[in-house]
C-alpha cells in the first residue's frame, strides 16, 4: 500500500518549505553543482579535530571534490570489457571532510566506491578489495596501507591514494601519492565530464559479514537520489542549521544522511564519542542523527548527573519526571498516539483531557526547573533528534519526550539505501518506526506460507520502493533470495501495520529464541524493558533450545559503586547482595512490560564485566551487539548458567 506519491506534490512542498529540489537529478555528484550555486559561502563541513581543522565552504567542497575527480582520471580507471557495471576504486577510510572530497570525487570521475572502514580486520579488507574488483584504492592513512600489506600488492591495482599528507614510500609494483600530491596532479589537467544515470552503481556497501563473506550491497544513483528527494517529508532544514556526524560515513545511515543535509545547506560538524559531550555544547546542533545506543549514552549521562544532586533534589526530579510521564500519556491518548491504544474511546479521551488540563501546571513547571537544563545537554537548540539502526527503547522514548527532546525514529537496511519509514513531527507515533516513505510499500507476510497478513497481525516485514538495492554483487542468488520477482525485499525483520501503515518492529526472525516448550522469544523488546534498570548498562539474552531464557549483563559499575556505597574495585559481582539487587531488576523490568507472559521471565543471568564495544568485536560499528560472536565468546558462561558447563 504505497503511499504519499511525492511527484504529484513536489513542487508545492519546496515552495512551501524553501527546499532545494533535486528532481531532475540524474547522479548523486551532480547535486554538488546544485548546491554550491545555491549556498555558496554557506560553510559545508567543520572538521575541529583534524590536524590541522578544516572549514569548507560549499563553494571550496565542490572545487576540492572537482579537484579529487580529476586527479583519479589522471591515475587512469581502466574499465572491465567484460563487466557493464563501473569502475570500482575501494575507499577505506574513516569520517572526516577528505571521505566526503573522496567519496564524491570517486563518483565524479566516472568510477563506484567500495567502502569499509580503516579499523576493520585486514582479511575483510582484502576480501573487498578483491571481491569488488577495484583498480584503484583510497586508504585513510600509512597505517592502515601496512596493515594490509604484502597482499595489497598483489592485488590488481593501478594505483594507491593516502587521504594523508604522510610521505609515501616508492613501492615499484604500484604508484602511490597522497593528497596533496594528488589535487597538485589534478592543478594541470581539467576534469573530463562523465555521463552518469540513474541506474549506474554508485556504491558498494559490504555487508558485516556475521555468517559467511560479506556481500556487496549494490546501491544506485537512482537509489540514493530517492533518498534526497523524499526525505524532505521527514525533516525540513533551515541552510546553515548544524549537524553533527558521528555514525559511520561508510555506512548507509549515516552515509544519506549527512548526503540530505548537505544538500539542504546545512553545516556539518565531524565529532566522535570522545568530543560529542564537547562538540553538543559548542556547535549546538538543530539536527544530529544517531543510533539508539547514543541516545542511551546521552541519558545515562543524565541519570549520573541526577544521582549526584542532594536527596532532596532528586526526589524534586523524580517527582517531577513521575507527574510528566502521566501527563505524555494522557496527551498520547487524546491524541491517538498512544500504541497500546490507537482507538480510545471517547471516555478515555475525556478521562485523558481532564488529567491533561490537570497536570499541565506541574509539568510546566518541571520543564521550567529541570527539563531546560536537561535540554542543554544537546546544545539546547536541536529540533529533532534521528534515530535508526535498532529500535528505541520505551524508557527512552518517554523520557527524551518528557524533558522536551524530539526524536524521529526511521528504518531501513543497507540494502534500502537505507530509509524505509520514519516519523513525522507532527505524528511521532512513539513505538512505531513511522509511516513508509513516498514510493515505498510495506507488507506483513506469514513466516512459513509468506501469505499477506491483515493489519495489527505480526509477521515477516516484506518492502518495495525504488530506493531497494539493485542486488548484491556478483551473487545472484543471494540476490534471489532476498528480492522476489515483483520486487518485495525481504527484511528479515518481525513487525505489524498499524490501520494507517505505520511500521511497528518487534525483532530479528534470525534473533528469535525458541524455547524447548515452542515458545518463540522476540529479545529485543525484553532487553530494551531491562536496560531501563539504572543498574544495566548492557544486556543480551540467551536461551536457544532451553527451558527458560538467560541473560548476559554489563552492569553499571558507576550506579553500582553509588548503590552499594563502597568503590568499584571492593564490588564482588558474584556476591548475594550484588546477585539480589539484580533479580529484583530484572523481574521487575520484564514484568512491567506491555505484553509480559511467565516465558519471558530471565531466570538465571551471568554478570560480565567487560564491556561489549566496537573495538573488542561485540559491537558492530552502528553499536548493535553482534549476537552471534558474543554467544561464540561466551558459550562456556551460557552453558554453565544453564547447567551445562
Amino acid at each position: 500500500m504505497a503511499i504519499d506519491n511525492y511527484s504529484f506534490s513536489q513542487t508545492e512542498q519546496y515552495q512551501m518549505t524553501g527546499l532545494v529540489s533535486y528532481a531532475e537529478l540524474q547522479s548523486l555528484p551532480a547535486m554538488w553543482h546544485i548546491a554550491a550555486k545555491q549556498f555558496k559561502d554557506v560553510i559545508a563541513l567543520i572538521d575541529p579535530h583534524a590536524k590541522p581543522q578544516v572549514t569548507l565552504t560549499y563553494e571550496q567542497l565542490y572545487y576540492q571534490i572537482q579537484q579529487f575527480a580529476t586527479g583519479i582520471q589522471v591515475l587512469g580507471i581502466t574499465q572491465d570489457t567484460e563487466d557493464s557495471v563501473l569502475p570500482r576504486i575501494a575507499l577505506f577510510a574513516d569520517n572526516s571532510a577528505r571521505w566526503m572530497v573522496a567519496d564524491q570525487g570517486i563518483m565524479m570521475a566516472g568510477a563506484a566506491n567500495a567502502v569499509r572502514s580503516s579499523a576493520a580486520d585486514k582479511e575483510e579488507l582484502l576480501y573487498i578489495l578483491e571481491h569488488s574488483g577495484s583498480v584503484g584504492l583510497v586508504v585513510e592513512n600509512i597505517k592502515t596501507l601496512k596493515k594490509l600489506e604484502p597482499e595489497v600488492y598483489s592485488a590488481n591495482l593501478q594505483w594507491i591514494v593516502l587521504l594523508s599528507d604522510e610521505e609515501v614510500q616508492i613501492n615499484p609494483s604500484v604508484k602511490i601519492i597522497n593528497y596533496n600530491q594528488l589535487m597538485q596532479l589534478a592543478s594541470s589537467s581539467t576534469l573530463k565530464d562523465v555521463k552518469l544515470d540513474r541506474d549506474q552503481l554508485a556504491t558498494l556497501i559490504y555487508t558485516s559479514g556475521t555468517t559467511g563473506k560479506p556481500k556487496g550491497v549494490m546501491l544506485t544513483h537512482g537509489n540514493i537520489i530517492h533518498q534526497l528527494n523524499t526525505l524532505t517529508s521527514i525533516i525540513q532544514p533551515a541552510v546553515g542549521d548544524k549537524t553533527l556526524s558521528i555514525l559511520p560515513t561508510w555506512h548507509s545511515f549515516g552515509r544519506v544522511g549527512e548526503y540530505y543535509t548537505l544538500s539542504q545547506g546545512c553545516t556539518q560538524v565531524y565529532t566522535n564519542r570522545r568530543y560529542l559531550k564537547q562538540d553538543l555544547q559548542e556547535y549546538k546542533p538543530q539536527y544530529v542523527v544517531g543510533v539508539p545506543r547514543l541516545w542511551e549514552s546521552i541519558y545515562e549521562g543524565i541519570q549520573k548527573s541526577f544521582r549526584d544532586k542532594s536527596p532532596r533534589m532528586q526526589k524534586l526530579i523524580n517527582n517531577f519526571l513521575a507527574v510528566s510521564g502521566r501527563f505524555i500519556k494522557a496527551v498520547r491518548t487524546w491524541k491517538g498516539l498512544d500504541l497500546q491504544n490507537l482507538n480510545p474511546t471517547r471516555a478515555q479521551i475525556m478521562n485523558a483531557w481532564t488529567t491533561t488540563i490537570l497536570l499541565a501546571p506541574l509539568h510546566f513547571l518541571g520543564e521550567m526547573i529541570v527539563y531546560k537544563k536537561i535540554q542543554q545537554a544537546t546544545g539546547g537548540n536541536v529540533k529533532q533528534l534521528i534515530c535508526g539502526g535498532g529500535s528505541l527503547a520505551q524508557h527512552l522514548e518517554e523520557f527524551f519526550e518528557i524533558v522536551g527532546i524530539n526524536i524521529l525514529v526511521g528504518y531501513g537496511l543497507t540494502e534500502t539505501s537505507p530509509v524505509l519509514s520514519a516519523r513525522r513531527h507532527y505524528k511521532n507515533l512513539r513505538g512505531s518506526s513511522g509511516k513508509p516513505i513516498a514510493g515505498t510499500e510495506f507488507k506483513i507476510v506469514d513466516l512459513e506460507t509468506r501469505q499477506t497478513l491483515a493489519p495489527k497481525q505480526k509477521g515477516l516485514v516484506m518492502a518495495r520502493g525504488p530506493q531497494v538495492m539493485k542486488g548484491y554483487y556478483l551473487n545472484p542468488e543471494a540476490t534471489r533470495k532476498a528480492i522476489d520477482n515483483e520486487g518485495w525485499f525481504d527484511t528479515g525483520d518481525i513487525g505489524w501495520l498499524t490501520p494507517d501503515n505505520q511500521i511497528v518492529l518487534t525483532g530479528r526472525a534470525k534473533d528469535t529464541i525458541v524455547l524447548t516448550n515452542g515458545e518463540n522469544i522476540e529479545p529485543q523488546p525484553i532487553e530494551d524493558a531491562c536496560l531501563r534498570s539504572d543498574y544495566i548498562d548492557q544486556i543480551m539474552l540467551v536461551g536457544q533450545d532451553e527451558k527458560f531464557l538467560g541473560a548476559l549483563i554489563v552492569p553499571n559499575m558507576e550506579a553500582l559503586e553509588a548503590k552499594l556505597n563502597q568503590p568499584v574495585e571492593n564490588i564482588d559481582l558474584n556476591s548475594k547482595a550484588v546477585r539480589d539487587l539484580f533479580r529484583e531488576e530484572l523481574n521487575r523490568e520484564t514484568r512491567n512490560r506491555p505484553g509480559y507472559r511467565r516465558d519471558d521471565e530471565i531466570l538465571v543471568f551471568d554478570l560480565i564485566p567487560d564491556s561489549f564495544t566496537i573495538e573488542n568485536g561485540l559491537l558492530t560499528q552502528t553499536l548493535k551487539i553482534r549476537r552471534n560472536v558474543v554467544m561464540e565468546r561466551y558459550q562456556d558462561v551460557i552453558r554453565k548458567m544453564f547447567g551445562n558447563g
